[in-house]
């Protein structure tokens, strides 16, 4: 059985709980047994082999000892701390004791780097080091954006025959057929006009009408309404005619409503037209019947 230390050192029993508590931890029977013994050197010299521990834990990990020079480091911990104790004999039974001796400032330093070289023995050199782990490669996915639905393009305003073809498909609208007169322009001319009386709406169509310049004249449209001085029909809009034009559709715009359709004429007029027509150029007429 190992005395207690004197002189301020730790005897064995006190050094291998010591060396257990920074190591590994203490079970409640081997706390009970520390705190029994001298708790002020305990204290102290627990301080000074957490330092060491501290300082190994914090230590670059690296390989695990070969087994020769793990025996060696342990032997060469256990000579050193039997260096510095006594042995003498036990009178009464003739076993031996350790005696501690007293060890100078110079001799605690170095019984306590013994100390460190057992801790870092069982405890720094002999953590795993950290598994490798394998460089991953950095992957950048691109996430297409999502898919947007077509956008519709404008849709084109129909043509005026277009709106003509709508217009004559409608139960309500009048077609009449629009004769040539004996003025020169209206040579050869066939043409029509569909009128619808619910919208006030109404297309002229002409074949071989003559092209006009609309810097010298222009056509003019007339619409004659049965509750109105037929004098003064209703004016409907000018236009022109391009050359080598063909077939040509035009848009009637009346100025005052029509509320009993009579017939419909054209006459030829200065540019911009005229507010009452002298009539002395009409190229195409047609009664509503």
């Amino acid at each position: 059985m190992s005395e207690p230390g004197s002189q301020g050192q730790p005897d064995d029993a006190m050094v291998d709980l010591l060396v257990k508590q920074v190591t590994e931890g203490l079970s409640p029977a081997e706390q009970r047994a520390l705190d029994v013994l001298d708790s002020a050197l305990a204290s102290e010299h627990l301080r000074e082999f957490e330092r060491a521990a501290a300082a190994i834990s914090l230590a670059t990990p690296v390989q695990a000892l070969p087994p020769s020079l793990q025996a060696r480091l342990e032997q060469q911990a256990q000579t050193y701390v039997a260096a510095t104790t006594n042995v003498r004999p036990l009178r009464a039974t003739g076993a031996a004791v350790a005696e501690p001796r007293r060890l100078s400032r110079s001799g605690t330093a170095g019984w306590f780097a013994a100390a460190a070289c057992l801790l870092l023995a069982l405890f720094g050199w002999f953590r795993a080091p950290p598994p490798a782990v394998a460089p991953t490669a950095a992957v950048h996915v691109t996430v297409p954006p999502a898919a947007m639905p077509p956008v519709a393009a404008p849709k084109e305003p129909p043509t005026a025959e277009e709106e003509r073809a709508t217009l004559l498909a409608k139960a309500e609208s009048r077609k009449i057929t629009l004769g040539a007169t004996k003025d020169p322009a209206a040579a050869g001319v066939t043409g029509d006009v569909v009128w619808d009386p619910a919208t006030q709406t109404g297309f002229l169509h002409f074949a071989g009408l003559a092209p006009n310049d609309p810097k010298i004249q222009q056509y003019q449209i007339w619409i004659f309404d049965g509750e109105r001085d037929k004098r003064y029909p209703v004016d409907g809009g000018v236009f022109d005619v391009p050359a080598n034009s063909g077939e040509v559709v035009i848009p009637i715009r009346a100025e005052l409503p029509i509320r009993k359709l009579a017939a419909f004429a054209v006459t030829i007029e200065k540019p911009g037209g005229v507010v009452v027509s002298a009539r002395d150029r009409v190229v195409v007429l047609g009664a509503a019947g």
